[in-house]
């Protein structure tokens, strides 16, 4: 049965952000997912309308510029009247030490994480906030809390994105937006399959985590549910994290 709300995932092609697009579709939701990537963009959009989503809309967006993101945001506004919700789940990581990053990379990783998050929050934050009614549900990261080592620029991006969703929700919140964020534990994607084929990297992330394992991107999509919906209408500026403990253990 479809619930009639309309969701946005940006970054929903692949890793967390698609889980959680499949998540609101069996969910009965109607959801757009966008990506940099149109092959794989088309790949997930065909994926989703065969399990259930009947939206048009096929739209390539790069949180990195803004007209892209405006382009998505009026085409669902065109086609949909409203936007719901918005998740915020695109980025990229990099490990590096920080003695060796380039200003480039530098500046690559703080754009797409960190800017990229807040131009896509202010570009449907303001469609919102005109209609006094929605939610924007960030993802951050392990690394918004704690160092993890060589990943100073993912860090900090992170670490922003944390700040920058707590700044949203006190200036929205009485303009009826709610603005949370989700802090996945360490799960197998593809922005961190690299760094996670180092087993001293892996056995220590295991370690560190009470329920000692790593986590299953499906395992973030029941708080991206909560969060989204009237179970949480008075949630705003909350950052959950679903990390089997990491973030609680002093490692002791």
């Amino acid at each position: 049965m479809k619930s009639g709300k309309i969701i946005c995932v940006i970054g929903g092609t692949s890793g967390i952000g698609k889980a959680i697009a499949h998540g609101f579709v069996r969910n009965g939701d109607t959801v757009i997912v966008s990506g940099r990537d149109y092959g794989k963009l088309t790949k997930t959009f065909d994926e989703l309308k065969s399990a259930g989503n009947f939206t048009d809309i096929k739209q390539e967006c790069d949180v990195r510029k803004k007209s892209s993101l405006e382009k998505l945001c009026n085409k669902i506004i065109s086609n949909h009247k409203k936007i719901d919700v918005l998740v915020v789940s695109s980025g990229i990581h990099k490990k590096q030490k920080a003695l060796d990053m380039s200003l480039k990379d530098w500046k690559e990783i703080i754009d797409l994480n960190l800017t990229g998050t807040f131009l896509a929050d202010q570009v449907f934050g303001k469609v919102m906030v005109k209609k006094k009614k929605g939610c924007i549900i960030n993802i951050g990261s392990l690394a918004s809390f704690v160092a993890l080592t060589d990943v100073s620029a993912y860090s900090a991006s992170k670490g922003g994105v944390v700040m920058l969703t707590k700044s949203l929700a006190v200036e929205w919140a009485k303009k009826g937006v709610r603005v949370n964020a989700i802090i996945p534990g360490v799960v197998r994607t593809e922005l961190n399959k690299k760094a996670l084929q180092d087993p001293k990297r892996l056995n220590n992330i295991i370690g560190n985590t009470p329920m000692g394992r790593l986590g299953d991107a499906n395992e973030i999509v029941s708080t991206a549910l909560y969060l989204g919906n009237s179970a949480s209408s008075f949630v705003t500026g909350a950052c959950i994290p679903v990390d089997g403990g990491f973030l609680a253990w002093a490692g002791f």
